[in-house]
């Protein structure tokens, strides 16, 4: 299935300032399949060394950490030449192995023409959390996310139609009737399997969603075998109620996160460190709130309120139980409207945007505020064709945004304000 992330893996092989590469990211959003399918396409050969699973390479790192001697090991353990680009080595799982995190500081100083790729599924947790040290501004980091709905189409055989999609956004203008309502069930059926790859490959493969729900069963089930061992069995008790909470915080009527939902009593000072674990391992998006709509938000933001959202929509229908039957017909449910701004949250994120919400007292509120290079962006979610929003038209008469969009199931149009653009085009954010 074809990735957004090769365009920048192929950027990162181009670069004549190219560092080590960090590949970081949630277990099981296709790191690993990826750099390896990369480097086999792009390079003579590939060296890789998973360094969770083997403990004898790793141990090798515990020593000297000079480039030559590593490399000299590599090509000993592999049996396969190592050249400087014409060979990929790759070092999965790196966050099992501080030292050889510590090691591609060296390769970025001493050893700049070979290419060294490593991936980490709980590196941001290694770094916060036992206190890793991070070679800064030694090595280049990406991040990947889940499957956005773009990746999906493509993964679906549906390339055109998402080619379409983004000639609409380009021009705002509606799609012919015929392919909105096909790109709507498309949409929805995206809401059931999300972006995980192995979800996406068994629907993709059979056609059928019937299997979808027990592979995020198990992808959740490894995260929450990772809170156990990454984490003390104190820690891990608290980290599982705050991501098991994600389902009954959305079903709320007021979606942010309290914490008396996880526990009766609970407070930030208890709960607080699971959350921030949480992010680190890529399974949430935290979504701050700000009563300001100016640039730059992160300096308006009040870090008490904030609201949580899955990394993956698929895995949040699968844990709420909602009835695929519901979503495909399109029929108004209150956790539809929660599932939608999941699902809103994790394509603004897999563009790289930070995630803010705006409230105005308890008069207003809206669902998305973003910014990127100064470029402010207000954004009105509504799960159905309903797009009646005074909380966006308060905010545009306050704040005068670069940019406003209200995403709903209606086909793309031009308000006075605002672009009206139909929820299956949030890729083109």
């Amino acid at each position: 299935m074809k990735r957004k992330i090769e365009e920048m893996l192929m950027g990162w092989k181009n670069d004549p300032h190219r560092k080590p590469l960090i590949l970081n990211g949630a277990r099981q959003v296709g790191k690993t399949y990826s750099i390896m399918a990369f480097g086999k396409k792009n390079y003579e050969n590939v060296v890789y060394i998973n360094l969770e699973i083997n403990k004898a390479v790793a141990g090798f790192f515990e020593d000297d950490i000079e480039p030559m001697r590593i490399l000299q090991f590599l090509e000993a353990y592999s049996g396969e030449a190592i050249r400087p680009g014409g060979t990929l080595i790759v070092l999965d799982e790196i966050q099992a192995c501080e030292r050889a995190l510590t090691a591609l500081k060296y390769f970025c100083e001493d050893a700049p023409a070979y290419h060294v790729a490593s991936a980490g599924s709980l590196l941001g947790v290694a770094v916060h959390r036992e206190q890793f040290s991070y070679p800064v501004g030694k090595v280049q980091t990406l991040t990947m996310v889940p499957m956005d709905f773009e990746e999906f189409l493509m993964a679906d055989g549906q390339e055109a139609l998402a080619d379409m999609i983004r000639e609409s956004f380009a021009r705002i203008a509606p799609l012919p009737e015929a392919l909105h309502r096909r790109a709507l069930d498309a949409f929805r059926r995206y809401l059931i399997v999300g972006g995980m790859p192995a979800a996406v490959a068994a629907y993709a493969d059979g056609k059928s969603l019937l299997p979808v729900p027990t592979i995020q069963s198990g992808i959740m089930n490894d995260y929450l075998a990772d809170m156990a061992k990454y984490a003390s069995p104190a820690e891990s008790v608290k980290i599982r109620a705050c991501y098991e909470s994600i389902p009954a915080q959305l079903a709320k009527e007021n979606h942010k996160f309290q914490y008396k939902v996880v526990k009766r009593g609970g407070t930030a000072a208890i709960f607080g460190v699971s959350i921030d674990w949480l992010q680190y391992a890529g399974v949430i998006y935290k979504c701050q709130k700000t009563e300001q709509g100016m640039d730059p938000i992160a300096v308006y933001t009040d870090l008490s309120s904030f609201k949580l959202y899955m990394a993956d929509t698929g895995i949040l229908t699968m844990k709420s139980g909602m009835a695929q039957t519901t979503i495909l017909s399109g029929d108004r449910n209150q956790f539809l409207g929660a599932l939608t701004e999941n699902y809103i949250a994790q394509a603004l994120a897999a563009n790289g945007y930070g995630l803010y919400y705006w409230t105005s007292g308890n008069s207003a509120e809206l669902d998305f505020l973003t910014e990127k290079n100064g470029v402010v962006t207000a954004i009105e979610v509504k799960s159905t064709d309903n797009t009646k929003s005074k909380s966006l038209n308060l905010f545009l008469q306050r704040f005068h945004p670069d940019r406003a969009f209200k995403i709903s199931t209606k086909n793309f149009g031009v308000g006075e304000n605002y672009a009206a653009i139909p929820l299956y085009a949030a890729f083109c954010l």
